[in-house]
């Protein structure tokens, strides 16, 4: 491995002082801003080798690889040679005018196709991996494709490894590997280094690309990135995962198949009653007739629907990101519209995760703090109950003392501003010291040594401190005050060290019970002496530390930490109530602190309690499937609370959505419905496993993004009704006009062997380019028209396209072709309404303009199923913008002369528009009338 030039030998081999020795690193300050900039000019950006992309010409060519093209391109040759045969002496109008529209819809696809895959990338950029490192002295976190070589990581719980590094210290650390060696249990991790080479799975010195941290802290130096990594070198053998369509991709899917098929037989039967009806007498009427049935055929078929579909998702997600919810995955949109469930983490998302240190209890009493937040300003009130005020300050100082020094946290002050890096709750233990006088000079002479991680299932944490003024070693313990106080046998009253008797034990637990009432988050406190000689050390890595150390602790104290409730938490759960969505609120913290916030928040009514996980563990499976049906609070729960609790609603057919920020809440995220990452406190790990990221870990950001999941999936359904309405709108024109030519007076309107038909083969295709993208693409973004939190979540079984839409769907289409057929009567002699003296051409244009119009209408129908389409009329201003585009092209092809040609349309009078303006607005008040009766209907 080479980095600026340099060497490296296999690192596993080397001692890491010798490693980052030759990588030209100091671990403890790791690399300068301006020495990682140069590196990674030199290596290049920590990627692995990405697909090449699909080049442009490649990208042109797909918009022609459909079978519907393919009879367009096939109706283009038999033109061409029609017109060939005739002795080709004007222009092949017919043939010029198909392949121009078939440009136009590749153009409009590659846009289409160009704007879903910027949204793609744009989302993959915000859910980009980062990591943590030592940079100039100070923790920073940066982008994983920035890493470079002589990087130093902060490994911790749930953190995903950015690239390959040699181990400089570890404490408990467990890596989960399974993605490069196929084990499926963690390896543990040490610093030692091999006395010989050694296969992937057993280099203990290393971690890789890839993997994850899921137990313990340590740090390592980067000794490769991007193809340079393990990972990098079987790139080239990792299988390309074809990703499953969605169920509305395969409804979708299936309904233009369907509808293809029906089309294309409705085609040939066209095709067959003009030939029946009219005759063929030359190659000119069998190419017309061919035409008219393949233009039929691709324009009633919905082919760029998919591509439509991606943009409307795609815009629809890229609006969500920028209000905090990121989707990971287009089509994930289609589940969280269908929520049912929001099983939420406390801390953070409910609350306002700004921890704040404001009771300190102690055997001699209470001092309470004031000030809020990490700017470390406050006062201290003490409280003394048994013993004296000093003797109150020194266990208060003790308590603050011991917790900042059990502590991963850095409180950082920049430009007056203060910001913490790590854990809130161990923040406001940092705080706390800084506001307590004299406290600060209890740590100063402390270097830590050795660490006992925390985790979810030990609620401890404990770190090995050398006093080296005193040369001595004390432990450090924190973490869930009744845990804690098992391990503790001696209490610290002012300077005596006493047992720790059912009295002081009774005291704390009611202290603790007290403070989780008032709504506090609750730590205890302790510490141990440890002589020198029972201290183990790890081969050039330091004492080792294991928790067989925490026994026999001297108890300091407890603290209370405050976490309000987010100002807008409250009226979100009624919002999300409204849709008929249940929150659940899931946390670690004390059953009366969750009981408290839960019913603050109207989570909980005042007569329900938390179930905690000591009781969820003694219900059996029956047991605790009918639990979940009516609890709302969980409290003192694991990781693996959380999937059985997950699991249990899903067995109900309710549609869950999880929260989760540490490693252990991977396998929930991944179980539930819609598994939502914290994008601000959430590991690696937990991000990769989920399908949605919230910004800003905000409970209202979710239910805002349920909001927007079942606005976007009515849009999805507006454009659907609007396009299958109009295209079954033009092919009932066809089929009714041919069949009714002779009603209609359509039949006697043109010359001795002339083919007579209510629209041409060329028409219909404009109808298909002007009306379809333009309107569909509007109504995907069109803004909430309906209150869509006023009705219950949709079942995932329900089919976006069901009986009534269907209707509806017909209802429209028979409507247009109607008045399309209606307004060609009006303009012609024959036919039921007499009168008219327009020639074939004035009367099939008149016909033509009046479906465009229709379809036009439409567009402001499909904008809701039972609101008026008056309601929010001018909302949506891209959808006017692709009408008032779509009727300036109407007017041209009626008007200009060279269109005329291509179109074989005649110019019409103003009053000639007024009538197709008149006949084409019936399907506005048709529906409108049906929309009445259906509003009444649902209010008996």
């Amino acid at each position: 491995m080479t980095t600026s030039g340099v060497e490296v030998e296999d690192p596993t081999l080397l001692p890491a002082v010798d490693v980052v020795g030759r990588l030209g690193v100091d671990q403890e300050t790791g690399l300068s801003h301006a020495e990682a900039q140069a590196r990674l000019e030199v290596d290049g950006p920590n990627e692995l080798r990405a697909k090449p992309p699909v080049p442009l010409w490649r990208k042109v060519l797909s918009q022609f690889q459909d079978p519907l093209v393919y009879l367009l391109l096939v109706a283009i040759v038999i033109s061409l040679a029609a017109w060939l045969a005739e002795g080709g002496e004007s222009l092949p109008v017919d043939a010029i005018v198909i392949a121009l529209i078939v440009i136009a819809n590749a153009i409009l696809g590659l846009v289409q196709e160009a704007k879903a895959e910027s949204a793609v990338a744009a989302l993959a950029s915000m859910t980009a991996a980062t990591s943590t490192v030592v940079r100039e002295g100070r923790l920073l976190t940066v982008p994983a494709h920035d890493l470079v070589r002589g990087d130093v990581l902060s490994l911790s719980e749930g953190d995903s490894v950015g690239a390959d590094a040699r181990l400089l210290s570890a404490s408990a650390l467990r890596l989960q590997e399974a993605s490069l060696t196929g084990e499926s249990t963690s390896t543990s991790k040490s610093p030692e280094p091999l006395d010989t080479p050694a296969s992937l799975g057993d280099r203990r010195n290393m971690v890789y690309r890839g993997t994850a941290v899921v137990q313990g802290v340590g740090r390592a130096v980067v000794t490769g990135t991007g193809m340079e990594t393990e990972m990098g070198r079987i790139a080239d053998l990792l299988d390309q995962t074809e990703q499953e369509p969605s169920p509305l991709q395969r409804e979708i899917a299936a309904v233009s198949k369907t509808l293809g098929l029906l089309v294309i037989g409705i085609a040939i039967v066209v095709m067959a009653a003009i030939a029946v009806l009219n005759g063929i007498d030359d190659a000119d009427d069998a190419v017309t007739i061919l035409l008219l049935g393949v233009s039929l055929a691709v324009a009633a078929v919905p082919e760029g629907l998919p591509a439509i579909l991606s943009v409307v998702l795609a815009i629809g997600v890229r609006a969500m990101a920028r209000r905090n919810a990121v989707m990971k995955d287009l089509h994930s949109v289609e589940t969280l519209g269908a929520a049912s469930v929001i099983c939420s983490d406390k801390t953070g998302t409910l609350t306002r995760n700004e921890m704040t240190l404001s009771r300190i209890i102690t055997p001699s009493g209470r001092v309470e703090l004031s000030g809020i937040g990490y700017h470390p300003e406050g006062e201290a009130t003490y409280r003394p109950t048994d013993g004296s005020e000093p003797d109150l300050l020194r266990e208060a100082r003790n308590v603050v003392a011991a917790g900042s020094l059990a502590n991963n946290a850095q409180l950082l002050e920049e430009g007056g501003e203060w910001t913490i890096q790590g854990d809130p709750t161990e923040a406001a233990l940092l705080v706390a010291l800084r506001k307590l006088d004299d406290a600060e000079g209890l740590v100063a002479s402390y270097e830590r040594e050795a660490e006992v991680p925390f985790t979810s299932q030990r609620k401890m944490m404990s770190i090995l401190g050398h006093d080296v003024e005193a040369d001595q070693h004390r432990l450090f313990v924190k973490g869930a005050p009744d845990v804690l106080l098992e391990h503790c046998e001696w209490v610290r009253v002012g300077n005596q060290v006493v047992p720790l008797d059912e009295d002081h034990r009774g005291g704390f637990l009611r202290a603790v019970e007290g403070l989780s009432t008032d709504a506090y988050r609750t730590l205890g406190v302790a510490y141990r002496d440890v002589g020198r000689d029972a201290i183990a050390e790890q081969d050039g890595a330091g004492p080792a530390l294991d928790e067989s150390a925490e026994s026999a602790l001297v108890l300091l104290g407890v603290v209370g930490i405050i976490d309000p409730p987010r100002v807008e938490a409250r009226d979100a759960v009624s919002e999300a109530h409204r849709a008929g969505i249940r929150t659940v609120m899931i946390t670690g913290d004390h059953p009366g602190t969750a009981t408290r916030i839960a019913q603050d928040l109207g989570i909980a009514s005042p007569d329900q309690q938390a179930l905690s996980g000591e009781e969820i563990d003694a219900l059996d499976e029956e047991e605790f499937r009918r639990a979940v049906l009516d609890t709302t609070v969980y409290a003192r729960v694991a990781p693996e609370h959380k999937l059985r609790i997950v699991d249990a609603l899903q067995s109900h057919g309710l549609v869950v959505a999880m929260t989760g920020d540490g490693v252990n809440d991977a396998p929930a995220l991944k179980s539930a419905d819609i598994g939502i990452a914290m994008g601000i406190t959430g590991t690696e790990v937990t991000k990769e496993s989920s399908r949605m990221i919230l910004g800003d870990d905000n409970y209202a950001t979710i239910v805002d993004a349920v909001r927007q999941g079942r606005v976007i999936f009515d849009n999805i359904k507006k454009f659907l009704r609007y396009l299958l309405s109009s295209n079954l709108g033009e092919v009932a024109t066809v089929f009714f006009g041919v069949v009714l030519a002779g009603v209609i007076g359509l039949s006697d309107a043109g010359q001795a062997g002339d083919m007579v038909l209510p629209l041409l083969a060329t028409q219909i295709l404009w109808i298909n380019l002007v009306t379809d993208s333009g309107p569909a693409l509007a109504m995907g973004v069109d803004p909430e028209i309906d209150d869509v939190m006023a009705r219950p979540p949709r079942r995932q079984s329900d089919r976006i396209l069901d009986r009534a839409m269907w209707a509806r769907i017909g209802f429209i289409g028979l409507v247009m072709a109607a008045v399309t057929l209606l307004t060609i009567d009006i303009m012609l002699p024959g036919g039921p309404v007499a009168g008219g003296t327009s020639s074939l051409e004035v009367a099939r244009t008149a016909g033509f303009t009046t479906l465009v119009l229709a379809q036009l209408f439409n567009a402001l129908n499909s904008r809701s199923d039972l609101t008026s389409a008056f309601w929010h009329l001018t909302s949506n201003h891209w959808l006017w913008v692709a009408i008032a585009v779509a009727l300036v092209l109407q007017v041209l092809v009626v008007h200009v002369p060279f269109l005329q040609t291509a179109f074989g349309t005649a110019a019409l009078s103003a009053g000639q528009w007024l009538v197709c303006l008149g006949m084409a607005s019936v399907v506005l008040w048709l529906e409108e009338l049906s929309k009445l009766v259906r509003r009444r209907l649902r209010r008996r």
